[in-house]
């Protein structure tokens, strides 16, 4: 497997061969043992066709400067199944701290979001799969503590959101003022005592799989890029299904998954 925008390698597999990734500041935080990384933009990859038996693209598309070209490479690298961690704009923007707090930021992530129905299309189609983030959610990303909203107050949480750290504190400094006197006040807790009962909430995070060969055919007999099979030709909303199969990395965020990570003395998240 290939991991594009591939970051620090925070939520690498251990089927990861190579990691793609043009940041060298990012490459250079990449712990010890893990794959090696190949300095590359996703819209370039350096690599023959058919690399490996999957790529992966982890809360990374809406940074890419040309999305068609970064699905094509994904396409032409991989052999079996493409894997897409994002999050679908519509529902995302609805996030308590971004509509009632940090507009700006949202408005923002319009410029850059990508539309989940787009990305099936560029794949040739997709399975898709909510992922609930859970309440005790330690990794660094935008709605990781939902629950927790003291936590975007503070000037190192804020560090690793790579929303944030693109808007620019003194954009974000009034609405964390009026976040930080509902706090207070217990004005927030009233008005989202809804939340703090709930073990998980939808952010819109969102798993995109496509598989490149039809069930039971050999590795060899695959599908050229945006040829898709008859199997693919509509995309399934569901939660729960049989998508994680081998060479699909486990992504729902529970305290034993990758996803939830320490954040300290790491560089912005991808989200």
């Amino acid at each position: 497997m290939i991991n594009v925008g591939a970051g620090t390698g925070s939520y690498e597999p251990p089927q990861t061969v190579l990691a793609v990734e043009p940041s060298s500041v990012m490459t250079a935080q990449r712990p010890a043992g893990s794959a090696p990384a190949l300095e590359a933009s996703a819209e370039s990859i350096p690599l023959a066709d058919d690399s490996a038996d999957a790529a992966m693209a982890l809360l990374t598309v809406h940074h890419w400067s040309d999305l068609e070209a970064g699905i094509g490479e994904l396409l032409r690298n991989a052999r079996e199944r493409i894997v897409i961690l994002t999050f679908d704009p519509d529902i995302n923007r609805r996030f308590w701290l971004l509509e009632e707090y940090l507009p700006e930021a949202a408005a923002f992530d319009d410029t850059r979001a990508v539309a989940v129905e787009r990305l099936v299309r560029l794949l040739g189609g997709a399975s898709i799969e909510s992922v609930p983030i859970p309440h005790d959610c330690t990794d660094g990303f935008l709605a990781a503590f939902w629950r927790r909203p003291e936590a975007y107050l503070d000037p190192g949480v804020r560090a690793g959101i790579s929303l944030f750290a693109q808007t620019g504190d003194e954009v974000l400094q009034p609405g964390l003022a009026r976040l930080s006197d509902d706090l207070a006040s217990g004005q927030w807790h009233q008005h989202h005592a809804d939340l703090l009962d709930r073990e998980t909430l939808d952010a819109g995070y969102r798993l995109l799989v496509a598989d490149l060969i039809e069930p039971g055919e050999p590795p060899d007999c695959t599908l050229k890029p945006g040829t898709a099979s008859p199997r693919r030709e509509t995309t399934t909303f569901e939660t729960g299904s049989d998508l994680h199969k081998a060479g699909t990395p486990q992504l729902t965020p529970t305290r034993e998954h990758p996803m939830a990570r320490p954040v300290g003395g790491r560089q912005p998240s991808t989200r």
